[in-house]
């Protein structure tokens, strides 16, 4: 699955996005974990976060991850 990181997801990944082998079936919970475990720095900003699945914004993390692209989306302030 394609990981696309934003903002302040992305300064703590260290890459803007990245290719990871993902278990079929998992959730996007479980998904968020495993990057989290990948890159540790990860941790801090993931629950904050909310999330893009296949450009759908994901309403329900334990809902499967069942695409091609996810994206890492932290609060963004703005005016």
């Amino acid at each position: 699955m394609l990981i696309r990181y934003f903002a302040a997801a992305r300064a703590a990944a260290g890459v803007s996005e990245e290719r990871v082998p993902v278990p079929d079936g998992a959730s996007v919970a479980e998904v968020a974990e495993l990057l989290a475990e990948r890159r540790p720095a990860l941790s801090a900003v993931l629950p904050r976060c909310s999330y893009l699945l296949d450009e759908v914004a994901v309403r329900d993390v334990a809902a499967p991850a069942s695409g091609a692209m996810l994206d890492v989306l932290p609060p963004f302030a703005g005016g």
